[in-house]
């Protein structure tokens, strides 16, 4: 992605962080005709003790997708995090535009395919956990043949992260507007009051050069 060396995020936690609250991703391949393919889908993060990171998730057995990653198993994951218009009413003058502030992750990644039932069983709990663990009990007690028939319909994948890219685009170069953006996304939505909450982490209040 696109990335000027003024919204590189310099601590790697924040993309583990924004990976972890904003699970639903995209993942981006190719097609059989070279063409971007896309799905949309929930991936748990796991971090192993040696810094090594992969992604788990699934798709249904009839998309596509999980035939192109066996054919071309390098791919992208793009997550995205709090995003907002910024209006350029925040500048002390007239003479700027408007722009789009948001904080994402890009992940490359390698697939590896789960075949077993018992290894798709251990990254269904995954994301039961993450989402709703109070259906863990249920899912357990479903009949085995009943689980063994829904675990024949999904295409379910280990997503290693070769190269991670994390953006945090807050207007950090233009130090002007920082008080005035406070003010006003701290009067907006949910996604305007958690870009404010990431400027005052990262020092972005109106004093100066960040």
């Amino acid at each position: 992605m696109y990335l000027p060396p003024q919204f590189t995020a310099k601590d790697p936690a924040i993309a583990l962080e924004l990976m972890r609250a904003h699970p639903f991703a995209s993942l981006i391949s190719t097609d059989d005709e070279g063409l971007p393919f896309v799905t949309q889908l929930p991936l748990h993060l796991l971090e192993e003790g040696d810094g090594t990171l992969t992604l788990l998730g699934h798709c249904a057995r009839p998309n596509p997708h999980g035939r192109y990653l066996r054919a071309r198993p390098k791919a992208v994951v793009s997550f995205l995090g709090p995003h907002a218009y910024m209006t350029p009413r925040v500048y002390p003058d007239l003479a700027r535009v408007p722009t789009w502030n948001y904080l994402a992750v890009q992940a490359t990644v390698e697939a590896r395919f789960v075949d077993s039932f018992d290894d798709k069983d251990r990254l269904l709990k995954h994301l039961i956990h993450d989402h709703d663990p109070a259906y863990a009990e249920q899912w357990r007690a479903l009949d085995m043949e009943f689980q063994h028939r829904l675990m024949q319909g999904i295409t379910a994948f280990e997503l290693r992260v070769t190269a991670l890219q994390c953006k945090v685009k807050l207007n950090q170069h233009r130090p002007e507007s920082h008080a005035s953006m406070l003010s006003h996304y701290d009067a907006g939505n949910a996604d305007e009051q958690a870009l404010a909450g990431w400027m005052r982490r990262l020092g972005l209040t109106g004093g100066g050069p960040a």
